[in-house]
């Protein structure tokens, strides 16, 4: 076993160094299903921009993707298809000129949406793309007006009540909303005929369900001061530049493919030309997040560049590659040269702290958030140590992270107390998970395992005693604790008992040891563990019913931090990971991320190395006498 351990650390290492990239960082790719592959077909239509080996590439991706009953799946065990996903690509396919609607595929396809509901039962947000292109007719009065924008901080509901993802996604179509805007093209397919009965292309179930929520804002908007018609004029142009000065170098809006290519519609309702600068850059910047899988081109929702280099440049440490090796080295320049300096969002709730946080993506300037801080710090802790000059940024992400914990005692992604739970009612899809940033068992349990392990800072402390008590007032009853960022009630559990074992909980606490006996509960006969995307739709546990081997190490690693000692369950899961150490199936390529409950799922190509070479790591540091 032992020489087998090694062997298996040995063939992981060796796979991640030579996926470098010259200047340090990891690029693997940050697969999220096809939505992003039928949008971008879909704006370079709309945009008359024919690139048609781009488009004809990105056509053979969501072709290869659709299922034999003709739908698209946002996973693997979503049975019967997904509609939001089949009807996205079944306009795209059709915009792009190279599938027509007598196709054998495109036959199936139509069919399934129409014995699903058609067009009236997929999500708001793209009855919103299918407004923009002239598929949908807008509602008279959209459900966030505009004005929204210049409600003051101190009213009971304002803009920055939402989370950041909420606003950046909201702002551009309050704005195509607020003046009806649509382009289509001569090539603009026709999806009438998937409209099942008349009326169906209104919004009145949205706006109904959003009808109390509109009567406090429109008493929030009766109370500013000026006429109606300024007022609206003042709230459009606050709302353009919102977007302006939040443009990327690349020219994406906040780094997000989804904000980006809504900021591009209302640009062009607020007047700009297709052809303008500042659109045409933001296209170019879409683009350029295109990678390659299996041969086919797909467009990446983001880059997850940092998050990469950051989770494996510390997994190699673990496993005994010097922090004087160039590997590590690189990877230490790249991540420090990536550190933010600048106020953005996160500092409205947060006016006194410095900056000093680390984003997702390469290209992320001013949209940090506390998981890439943690996990970039763990990444370059010894270069701190040898070399003092660095000393200023560790203290300031230090500093800035502490000062990001919510009033409850627990850490949420990207900002601070953006968690007022009765908006999480409003009817959006994702509920919660659209509209607040609140704690999270993930976030604060990696938070806890960093300053734990990484600073030796523990439960005396003030700040660390109430996020150990946020974690231990959110324990299910199971014993598991729910992840937001992963999938998810066993990331959540790793993320939770991590951090509690780092900050010098006994691990005879019976919360631990609930969760330990929930874990070897859930264990699949082969040793390994697995979950379902479906765990985060209905918020309970729900397996796979087959292994993963990110999984089971984030499984692994949990039960290597919480036992004494080796115990068989522990044994199972380790020859579980050697024995599937070349599996190749869809349990590989399934997704381990989540972005919203039943609608963007994440696919990251490095968790099937770096989280096996943790936990095996971590085995072999602590096991191996």
């Amino acid at each position: 076993m032992k020489y087998k351990i090694e062997t298996e650390i040995n063939r992981l290492v060796n796979i991640l160094i030579k996926e470098q990239e010259p200047n340090g960082s990891w690029t693997y790719p940050f697969e999220t299903g096809i939505t992003t592959d039928c949008y971008m077909i879909i704006l370079l239509r709309t945009l008359e921009i024919n690139d048609e080996d781009f488009i004809q590439s990105l056509v053979d991706r969501i072709i290869s993707k659709q299922d034999e009953n003709g739908s698209w799946k946002l996973f693997y065990d979503e049975e019967e298809g997904n509609l939001t996903a089949t009807v996205e690509a079944y306009y795209a396919l059709l915009y792009s000129g190279y599938c027509t609607k007598t196709d054998s595929n495109m036959r199936l396809a139509r069919n399934f949406i129409i014995n699903n509901g058609g067009l009236k039962e997929i999500n708001m947000f793209t009855k919103v793309m299918l407004a923009l292109t002239g598929q949908y007719k807008w509602p008279e009065h959209f459900p966030i007006p505009v004005e929204i924008v210049l409600l003051p901080l101190s009213f009971p509901v304002n803009f920055f009540d939402f989370s950041v993802y909420a606003r950046v996604n909201f702002i551009p179509i309050v704005i195509a909303a607020d003046y009806k805007f649509s382009m289509q093209t001569k090539r603009t397919p026709d999806l009438s005929e998937l409209f099942l009965q008349r009326g169906d292309d209104d919004w009145e179930k949205e706006i109904n369900e959003w009808r109390s929520f509109l009567s406090t804002i429109h008493i929030g908007i009766k109370s500013l001061i000026g006429l109606p018609h300024e007022l609206h004029r003042i709230a459009l142009n606050h709302a353009e530049q919102y977007m302006l000065q939040r443009i990327e170098s690349d020219g994406t809006f906040y780094s997000y493919f989804s904000s980006t290519f809504l900021m591009i519609f209302a640009l062009m309702a607020h007047g700009y030309s297709k052809q303008h600068p500042i659109i045409t850059k933001a296209i170019k910047g879409l683009k350029s997040n295109q990678t390659r899988i299996d041969d086919h081109l797909h467009i990446q929702y983001t880059k997850a560049t940092v998050w990469n280099t950051a989770l494996i440049s510390y997994s190699l440490q673990e496993a005994g590659i010097s922090s004087s090796s160039e590997t590590i080295k690189k990877a230490q320049q790249y991540l420090i040269s990536k550190q933010h300096y600048l106020y953005s969002d996160w500092a409205i709730h947060n006016q006194h702290a410095l900056p000093g946080g680390w984003g997702f993506a390469d290209i992320n300037t001013m949209h940090p958030d506390i998981d890439d801080t943690t996990a970039s710090l763990r990444a370059i802790r010894s270069l701190i140590l040898s070399n003092p000059v660095y000393r200023q940024a560790w203290d300031r992400a230090n500093h800035w992270i502490i000062s990001m914990q919510n009033d409850d005692g627990g850490w949420a992604a990207f900002e601070k107390n953006v968690n007022k739970s009765f908006l999480s009612w409003l009817p959006v899809e994702g509920g919660t998970a659209m509209i607040l940033d609140p704690s999270t068992a993930d976030l604060t349990g990696r938070t806890l395992e960093y300053f734990g392990n990484f600073t030796r800072l523990n439960k005396n402390h003030p700040f660390i005693k109430r996020g150990i008590e946020w974690l231990l007032r959110n324990q299910e009853k199971d014993g598991s604790w729910y992840g937001r960022w992963g999938i998810c009630y066993i990331y959540g559990t790793w993320a939770a008992i991590t951090g509690l074992v780092a900050v010098n909980t006994r691990n005879d606490h019976p919360a631990i040891q609930k969760a330990i006996r929930w874990l070897y509960r859930i264990q699949n006969p082969n040793g390994g563990w697995g979950e379902s995307c479906k765990s985060d739709i209905h918020k309970k546990y729900i397996s796979l019913n087959e292994s993963t081997r990110t999984h089971t190490a984030w499984a692994l690693d949990t039960l290597i931090s919480a036992e004494n000692e080796e115990t068989v369950e522990i044994n199972r899961g380790i020859t579980y990971l050697l024995e599937s150490s070349h599996k190749n199936d869809w349990t590989t390529t399934y997704p381990k991320g989540q972005g919203l409950p039943n609608g963007f799922y994440m696919h990251y190509h490095s968790y099937e190395y770096l989280f096996p070479l943790l936990a095996l790591s971590h085995y072999k540091n602590k096991f191996f006498k």
